[in-house]
């Protein structure tokens, strides 16, 4: 998996220009439920598109490729895995997780990782394309370069894994009501899932 994301780093980097309004779409669904303070880690930051975008100043990534165009947009990347997090415990006012979480070899290590890193009552926001919606099935369908080797959720199983890590307090906003390329302005998020391809799920520390 990081050999794929190191070989197709500016393949994956050019998808955001390509569909620039399917990704507006998703900065304004994470921005609903984002702090609008606090010191944030990205976990599984790529190439650092969400993190320049949504003021996230911190973020590991396995791929070496990706990590030197993300440190080029000013985001201070480690190299390293979400499931063994090289910082402290109870470092970060919230963690980001975007798209990511299908790549992980353990997603519930990872978040335990994210708990453990983060201050009390602090924040997770992980974002998805729902598994069982027609963006989910389609790309499931497609088996395209990047998402033949990921492995899908839907917002209940991500919830209860969320759950099992120790948080609570979620709330749910959904976006992406057509496919990327035939989106012909910035959709407005809506709460809940089920209708839109793209989720963000944000929970809580106890």
């Amino acid at each position: 998996m990081d050999n794929l994301f190191d070989k197709y780093y500016e393949k994956y980097d050019a998808w955001y220009d390509k569909q620039k309004l399917a990704y507006l779409c998703e900065l304004k669904a994470i921005g609903k439920v984002l702090p609008k303070k606090g010191h944030g880690l990205e976990i599984g930051v790529g190439t650092g598109r969400f993190a320049q975008a949504l003021g996230i100043t911190t973020g590991i990534d396995p791929s070496k490729k990706m990590i030197e165009i993300a440190e080029k947009r000013g985001i201070n990347v480690k190299l390293g895995y979400g499931e063994n997090l090289s910082f402290e415990d109870s470092t970060f006012d919230y963690v980001a997780i975007i798209m990511a979480i299908c790549f992980t070899r353990n997603p519930q290590e990872v978040l335990k990782q994210a708990y453990r890193v983060l201050k009390k009552k602090g924040k997770i926001i992980i974002a998805i394309v729902d598994k069982d919606s027609f963006l989910g099935q389609f790309y499931q369908r497609k088996k395209s370069l990047f998402y033949k080797k990921a492995s899908f959720f839907n917002p209940q199983e991500l919830t209860g894994l969320l759950k099992n890590a120790g948080f609570h307090k979620f709330s749910y906003y959904q976006t992406l009501y057509d496919f990327p390329d035939e989106i012909k302005s910035v959709q407005d998020p809506e709460k809940g899932f089920g209708r839109g391809g793209f989720v963000v799920i944000a929970g809580e520390k106890k």
